[in-house]
């Protein structure tokens, strides 16, 4: 086709929609200052990363139409991420091994994040995300165990929400606030 490079990216919309839901609630306050994320460059990647991932596994019981906004979303994201690797003046023979890691990065915890998901204990959910979300942060990650009670909550709050809604470009996660989400574990972890 002649024009190609000009057709317009079907439902740019609605992955923009999804995408931009995603990022906001990762910007969310309360999990840096009540969770304890790190408030770092990694701290906020890996409540992205957390948020698509769970985004894409809810996305998996969809029909073929609205299971591939996951891709699509997948694709934004990474967008993103050289966009903002560009921007903090990584150099452009750089960019393709640092998106490397952001692939790795991001297969590696949804798979970590699946497999434990797929037991009923916490404790496997609060590890992994001790490991990946507060790797940075000093002393014991009390706020794990409360990131996995909210993680649990946001399955079910995703699981409620219609295929018909993602493909609309609405998505909608839990407020991370106390009242909302249960403070989880704080016990289990050590002083």
């Amino acid at each position: 086709m002649k024009f190609g490079w000009f057709r317009r990216v079907p439902h740019a919309a609605t992955i923009r929609g999804l995408y931009g839901a995603i990022v906001a609630q990762a910007r969310a306050p309360t999990f840096y200052a009540e969770y304890g994320v790190p408030d770092t460059v990694s701290g906020r990647f890996d409540l992205i990363v957390l948020h698509l991932a769970l985004l894409t596994r809810r996305l998996r019981v969809e029909p073929a139409l609205t299971r591939a906004f996951g891709q699509k979303v997948f694709d934004l994201f990474c967008a993103d991420m050289d966009h903002n690797l560009r921007e903090m003046g990584i150099g452009d023979l750089s960019v393709p091994k640092h998106m490397r890691r952001v692939a790795e990065a991001f297969y590696g915890r949804a798979t970590a994040y699946d497999a434990a998901l797929a037991t009923a204990d916490d404790a496997a959910l609060a590890a992994a995300l001790a490991r990946n979300v507060f790797a940075d942060a000093a002393g014991p990650p009390i706020g794990a165990w409360r990131l996995a009670s909210y993680v649990r909550a946001a399955i079910d709050h995703l699981a409620g929400q219609a295929g018909t809604a993602f493909a609309q470009g609405r998505l909608g996660f839990p407020d991370p606030c106390v009242g909302d989400v249960p403070l989880g574990r704080r016990e289990k972890a050590t002083p």
